[in-house]
């Protein structure tokens, strides 16, 4: 499955050192795992350097257990001059019976910045990342 430009999907195993003493994921390896999914999606719209400024709203619905795999969902919701919102949403899988569950969710607003760290405009030449590739079509071997 292809991603939309403005959306960055990866998955996560939550093995034992990603775990709290409870057996689910500790809440500050899941907000690590937020923010680099935030990075990556607003990375990808804006194609410059991104720093994050903020998060907001963070919530911890349901806990993700050792043994299941998270799934990041990272969606750029608004796009501003310098900044964009990130929205993220986190997806528990058991693998066994493929049961689903969003587990976290949260905001995260994201800057562009220069090379001196400055918040700077986000480009508006950015490469067309939208229309696909062109695919050579090979020679049948019954024709």
């Amino acid at each position: 499955m292809q991603s939309a430009p403005d959306e960055t999907r990866f998955a996560e195993m939550v093995f034992p050192e990603l775990a709290n003493h409870y057996g689910t994921l500790y809440g500050g390896n899941a907000l690590s795992l937020m923010g680099k999914a935030a990075y990556i999606a607003a990375s990808r719209a804006a194609r410059c350097d991104i720093v994050m400024a903020s998060s907001d709203k963070i919530a911890f619905h349901r806990p993700a257990r050792v043994g299941q795999l998270i799934e990041l969902i990272a969606r750029v919701t608004r796009r501003g001059r310098t900044s964009m919102t990130v929205s993220v949403e986190v997806h528990a899988e058991t693998l066994a019976t493929g049961e689903r569950t969003m587990t976290m969710s949260g905001t995260f607003e994201m800057v562009a910045v220069d090379k001196e760290g400055r918040p700077t405009a986000i480009p508006t030449n950015k490469p067309d990342t939208t229309t696909p590739e062109k695919i050579e079509e090979l020679p049948r071997e019954d024709a």
